[in-house]
């Protein structure tokens, strides 16, 4: 009995089609392999000491350019505007970057952008006009987003399912702590040499640094990921709009996701410094409290990364975005209560615990959702999603309350509960992409 059973199953292997059994023995071959080779540190100082360095120039810059364009005259408004140009240059770019990584692969996608950074910052320098100012910083906002988008392909490109969580939220961190440490950097020269050009020339040579780590350090993307793909077929590079067309579904869910999540972050970030000042919180404390929200916000991402990988994406997606939003609502409620303060640290304190869980949510689910094989369109249409949304809901207006409500409320009162729809509607379409990733990730890519 048992002998013909196994002749019956060895049979029915061999009817199957040669194709397909092959296909589906180099899928598991390649994913054995990707597990058992992969160590951390094939990545950590490849792919995420670029991207800190690269980062540092950038935090460093950001905070100088209202003061540059005040040195050549420029209003406050058009100072402001001049700043934003750094966002529009990120929004312009976000799209066309996956078509640039995909056609061009990460590493030289990345040298291209230190070159195009590079080219702002001298431009930036040497601007005559306001004008010329602009453009310099939008070239900056640019090559920021393709060197961004190039690092977020190329870690989900050879980084295993079962790790990419931990290694995203990592990456996020890297994000942070450059940008973090770049406006202390600027600073300390600045009170060295008296002015703001020897900025400039601080991030020409990170620049370089970052160009040689990328030229003398071992290439993630040829070390393992021709290692993880080997046996299976390459396939040519497709269109960014026929990519974003041909997953406008997935892209719908997750970009509304990727939307409301980054509205209510940067909303956060835009808030509390506001709503400190409605309560009479001096300077100082505020600087404090914010900071040590900062530093908790930061210490998290690792444990944010370590629970997506242990008990999946909606651990650290709903729970974060549904404290986030009860949060808002007790720092509108509490207004007017005895001691505000205190309930504005323990606010201040429980959104950065929150926030700090949910770190890489957005580029971890982006990047189950891309696959592992040019990864690079899907991902920088996800990316101008969060980009749009990280200015969005800052930016709306607060509702309005009528004119017989009692007792008065602070100016900011009116914002907090309107940020917390966007958080729960956050978490919703978190579940959605949930469902799109087992649904929809190609056979093979992860």
């Amino acid at each position: 009995m048992c002998i013909r059973d196994s002749a019956q199953r060895s049979q029915r292997r061999s009817c199957l089609p040669q194709p397909i059994a092959a296909r589906g023995r180099s899928i598991d071959l390649a994913m054995s392999t990707r597990d058992d080779d992969f160590r951390w540190r094939s990545i950590v100082v490849p792919a995420l000491l670029p991207t800190l360095l690269f980062t540092s120039a950038e935090g460093a810059i950001i905070p100088l350019i209202p003061a540059l364009a005040d040195e050549i005259g420029a209003s406050l408004a058009v100072a402001g505007l001049v700043a934003a140009m750094m966002l529009v240059g990120q929004l312009i770019a976000d799209v066309p970057a996956g078509w640039i990584v995909s056609r061009l692969g990460e590493r030289t996608s990345m040298l291209g952008a230190l070159v195009v950074g590079a080219a702002g910052l001298a431009l930036a320098a040497f601007a005559p006009s306001a004008v010329v100012l602009g453009l310099a910083v939008g070239l900056i906002g640019m090559a920021a987003a393709v060197f961004a988008l190039a690092r977020h392909s190329l870690v989900t490109a050879v980084v295993p399912q079962r790790f990419r969580a931990r290694a995203l939220s990592t990456l996020g961190g890297s994000y942070r702590l450059g940008l973090v440490v770049g406006p202390f950097l600027s600073a300390s020269i600045i009170t060295i040499t008296g002015g703001i050009s020897a900025v400039f020339w601080f991030c020409l040579i990170m620049l370089v640094l970052v160009a040689a780590s990328l030229i003398l350090l071992p290439d993630p993307e040829g070390v393992l990921r021709v290692r993880d793909l080997e046996g299976e077929p390459h396939a040519a590079p497709l269109d960014v709009f026929r990519t974003i067309h041909a997953r406008r579904g997935v892209l719908a869910r997750l970009g509304s996701a990727g939307l409301t999540v980054s509205a209510v972050r940067a909303t956060r970030q835009v808030l509390l410094p506001l709503w400190a000042v409605s309560i009479g919180v001096g300077d100082a404390r505020t600087a404090l409290i914010i900071g040590v929200a900062a530093v908790i916000d930061f210490l998290l991402f690792y444990p944010g990364g370590w629970l997506m990988d242990r008990f999946g994406r909606l651990v650290t997606a709903v729970p974060p975005m549904l404290a986030m939003g009860l949060a808002f609502i007790v720092l509108a409620v509490t207004a007017e209560a005895g001691d505000p303060v205190a309930w504005f640290i323990g606010v201040t304190l429980a959104l950065a615990f929150a926030n700090g869980l949910s770190a890489g949510l957005l580029m971890t689910m982006g990047s189950d959702l891309a696959g592992r094989r040019n990864p690079a369109p899907f991902l920088g249409a996800c990316d101008s999603c969060s980009t749009a949304g990280a200015r969005g809901l800052p930016c709306s207006p607060p509702p309005s309350r009528p004119p017989s409500a009692s007792p008065p409320l602070p100016p900011c009162s009116a914002s907090s509960p309107s940020s917390a729809p966007g958080c729960w509607h956050g978490s919703s379409p978190a579940t959605w992409g949930r469902r799109a990733t087992t649904r929809e990730a190609p056979l093979g890519q992860d």
